[in-house]
């Protein structure tokens, strides 16, 4: 089976899922088609194409995992996703909140000699805009462990260092709260009675946001 846009976004889908849930386990075929817009039938009969060409593994009734070949297929496709997104903010000078849908289309267009090219001219990055790790040429990659804004120690100063939420909307919050990758903030409190936290950062600016906001923005030390 060649590698087409559709074949590519299962497998990113079920990469993505697998890393959600733990490597290795099975990921759910109504949770698969659920991410992909499909009905199940539609996931299940592109599973089963997929597991004849070796790139999954389906156990009926119980779910999917990627095969080693399928794995690194799938790291392969984020590299192009997470290059091109990084290519078109630091390069074309577009907003972080934008290149996400332009990055699904030109992740399947891209060349890989285009790709290597994007790689060289952004100085080999390790993450892109969002601080999502970025595989490298052979579809390995380095997963940190990160705190939330629910989690990380009270007072403390921590750095924001990935975003795990693609919608544009939030990103513009995100970006509007002084809270992209890269911001040196602390939390100072959190109100488990109002579901919030509160943050201050640059210039000591103080904000307050809601938990499942926090829940999304992950820091380091």
């Amino acid at each position: 089976m060649l590698p087409s846009s559709t074949v590519e976004n299962y497998l990113k889908a079920i990469y993505s899922a697998q890393r959600a849930i733990g490597q290795g386990a099975l990921v759910p075929m109504g949770q698969l088609a659920a991410a992909l817009d499909v009905v199940p039938g539609t996931a299940t009969t592109m599973v089963k194409a997929l597991a004849e060409s070796g790139l999954v593994r389906y156990e009926p009734y119980a779910g999917v995992r990627l095969t080693p070949a399928g794995d690194k297929l799938a790291a392969l496709v984020l590299r192009r996703h997470r290059l091109v997104e990084l290519f078109l903010v630091q390069v074309m000078g577009m907003s972080w909140a934008e290149v996400h849908d332009e990055a699904e289309h030109l992740e399947h267009a891209v060349s890989d000699r285009l790709i290597q090219r994007m790689d060289e001219m952004l100085g080999f990055p390790t993450a892109d805009p969002h601080g999502d790790p970025i595989p490298n040429a052979d579809g390995g990659v380095h997963e940190r462990a990160y705190h939330t804004l629910l989690e990380c120690p009270l007072g403390q100063p921590v750095r924001v260092a990935r975003v795990a939420d693609q919608d544009a909307d939030f990103l513009r919050f995100i970006e509007q709260s002084a809270l992209m990758p890269g911001e040196a903030i602390v939390v100072v409190a959190r109100d488990a009675a109002a579901d919030s936290v509160a943050i201050e950062g640059r210039d000591a600016r103080r904000i307050v946001i809601g938990a499942r906001a926090a829940s999304k923005v992950l820091v380091d030390q």
